[in-house]
């Protein structure tokens, strides 16, 4: 069985809908198992957003009745006009549940949607009736975060015995513990199964709430994490496994950890579309003429010889802004310049739009979301920062090793699956990196930067090291068809790299 047809189901996916990274992964990952020669349909709910994205769509099957608690709700099933890479686009449109202004938060409110467990458990089952509808068996179901939790939990329950998925096997990937799509006890009389899942230490059970993460690494048939790293770490402590840690310890020879690949024809220095000046390993001069029109965007002084911090990222604690905040007038202090992009909690906000203002000629903040920008960033900086708390994969230390420009990151999931420490004395490594999640310690490590940076020699050498690397998504396509059929059996038993 060479050929496999996989039903890849996500929340979000670029370019159709997207609030993270997840729309990233969703949206390439897909394309890479189509070109080894799978089947691939990639299911996601009609949002308002995609019909902006996406507006020439054909309906490919109407009249899909899903029950949620006690009412019944009709799905139908769209298409693009236009294929996406040999992927095949489903879209699953129920206008009460997903015509609204965001994916998941009220704007209104700035709150999660109140019905967000009645959006999701609808789509789940939606999906299966759609792929019966289609008549299109899958050999694997290959389920996303707690939007689709409910896939791989309701194929070892509602349709356990239903011969259309006799020979299904599911996935399901992790990627990020914080996010567990927990609700209220109210929750579990809408999704439709037996009082028996729900009791205490049960499948859908976590601290007298309902957690539709929880239940899909009981019930699929094998787990992923986005890093190996990441996938140790959730099993070690509730720091990292949020709670689950033990019932991720108890599926750890189900638990593989696999990294997520980046797209260089996208994010490269070499072909990307939306920087003026292209560069290669070979040659960075190019690298220069960014970090000038970044400095010039920027309306900062052109201080050629004083490196450039960079930093794209969500404010939040999470992405190690606790740290940054203890420390930045520490940072201010030393010869260099920064910029920082990004949107999120308001106190961090408030607490850059004020430094802003008191370092004006070294400190420059875009508290909003630019993808032009920040693609120049990663072309035009020289450091870039990802101190996080933890990070499940991470992608911008990625592209930022592509563009030369080195990470200060901290050693954790991802971040420590893809960066190495710089070692003089070897001089092999390609960038700098903390153990301890402490403000000392990442003052410690960019000072260590902000050094090598003035030894030019060894500077270049840690960036064309950096280019060197391969982090593309083919090698992760492998990897996930060849976990693909080991849980369908049909390949000998062999462990998978990185297996946990």
């Amino acid at each position: 069985m060479d050929r496999l047809n996989i039903a890849f189901i996500t929340p979000e996916a670029i370019p159709y809908a997207k609030t993270g990274g997840l729309a990233d992964i969703s949206g390439t990952l897909p394309e890479h198992l189509a070109r080894q020669g799978h089947s691939v349909k990639l299911f996601l709910p009609l949002y308002r957003q995609v019909k902006t994205t996406c507006p020439d769509l054909e309906k490919i099957e109407s009249e899909i009745i899903c029950r949620v608690g006690e009412k019944e709700q009709k799905g139908e099933l769209y298409r693009p006009a236009e294929g996406t890479a040999g992927v095949e686009v489903i879209f699953i449109a129920n206008d009460f549940y997903f015509d609204r202004p965001e994916l998941y938060r009220d704007p209104a409110t700035g709150q999660d949607y109140t019905d967000n467990d009645e959006r999701f458990i609808f789509f789940s089952r939606a999906v299966l009736q759609g792929l019966k509808a289609l008549n299109w068996p899958p050999e694997i179901l290959h389920a996303n975060d707690w939007q689709s939790a409910l896939v791989p939990s309701y194929l070892k329950t509602l349709y356990c015995d239903d011969p259309f998925f006799e020979k299904s096997r599911t996935i399901f990937t992790i990627h990020n513990m914080g996010y567990k799509g927990e609700f209220p006890v109210g929750t579990f009389s809408k999704i439709g199964l037996d009082e028996r899942y729900f009791s205490p230490a049960g499948p859908f059970e976590y601290w007298g709430m309902v957690s539709l993460m929880k239940s899909a690494i009981i019930f699929a048939d094998h787990v992923t994490t986005v890093s190996p790293t990441y996938a140790r770490e959730i099993q070690s402590s509730s720091d990292f496994g949020m709670g689950l840690e033990g019932v991720l310890k108890d599926r750890a020879t189900s638990l593989t950890g696999i990294l997520n690949g980046v797209d260089y024809n996208v994010w490269s220095p070499q072909k990307d579309k939306l920087i003026s000046s292209r560069y290669f390993p070979s040659n960075i001069s190019g690298k220069k003429k960014n970090k000038l029109e970044l400095l010039s965007k920027a309306g900062l002084p052109l201080r050629m010889e004083q490196p450039l911090l960079g930093m794209i990222s969500r404010l939040d604690n999470q992405k190690g802004f606790d740290l940054i905040a203890e420390i930045f007038d520490e940072v201010m202090k030393e010869d260099l310049q920064f910029i920082l992009l990004g949107t999120g909690d308001d106190k961090y906000h408030r607490f850059f739009s004020q430094k802003e203002m008191e370092y004006s000629s070294k400190f420059r903040a875009y508290l909003t979301f630019d993808n032009t920008l920040a693609h120049l960033i990663e072309a035009g900086a020289d450091i870039f920062l990802m101190p996080s708390r933890y990070e499940p994969c991470g992608l911008n230390q990625m592209y930022s090793l592509k563009y030369g420009t080195v990470p200060v990151v901290r050693e954790t999931g991802g971040l420590a699956d893809t960066v190495v420490d710089f070692d003089e004395e070897s001089r092999q490594g390609t960038g700098f990196v903390f153990e301890k999640y402490e403000a000392d310690e990442l003052l410690r490590s960019l000072r260590r930067a902000i050094q090598f940076f003035g030894r030019k020699r060894l500077w270049y050498k840690i960036v064309k090291q950096g280019m060197m690397m391969d982090y593309s998504w083919g090698k992760s396509a492998e990897e996930y068809t060849r976990l693909y059929r080991r849980v369908l059996g049909i390949e000998r038993q062999q462990p998978v790299r990185d297996q946990i």
